[in-house]
């Protein structure tokens, strides 16, 4: 049995992580010492270290209880529940990375058609293209500093 401080260490989370994920339904009740402490078992670190890697992937809590759910009772849930919920956050992060992607365009563009010297910016080009909201490959007017 593990203190919830051992447990905590073990999953590489915090006590109060712990305790949010109690509170949230996320983890079963601990079994209490004489003492008033929680004591948690080889499942329950199971289960928190689940959780952890679910949320390193950015599973969101909703989408975690539900696999959590489909791991608690696997026969009566197909593998195709669980690649759904995968898939979802798959497709976010495909459209996280091309609007990152873009964003890099178009900074990389802003970047290019500065000349970056010393002077004073009265004519710079970023600060104009943020202001007319150009800064799309193409629209931005290389001609000034």
């Amino acid at each position: 049995m593990y203190r919830i401080g051992e447990l905590a260490r073990l999953a590489a989370v915090t006590p109060d992580t712990i305790r949010y994920y109690e509170k949230e339904n996320m983890m079963d009740a601990p079994a209490r010492s004489a003492g008033g402490f929680r004591l948690y078992n080889d499942d329950d670190l199971r289960r928190l270290k689940f959780i952890r890697h679910a949320k390193q992937l950015g599973l969101t809590l909703d989408a975690i209880r539900d696999l959590l759910s489909i791991r608690i009772d696997p026969a009566h849930h197909t593998c195709q529940e669980s690649k759904n919920i995968v898939q979802a956050r798959l497709h976010e992060v495909e459209i996280r990375i091309a609007e990152l992607q873009m964003m890099q365009r178009s900074l990389q563009c802003l970047s290019d058609a500065c000349c970056g010297s010393a002077h004073t910016s009265l004519d710079c080009s970023i600060l104009e293209s943020l202001e007319r909201g150009t800064v799309k490959k193409g629209e931005l007017n290389p001609g000034k500093h």
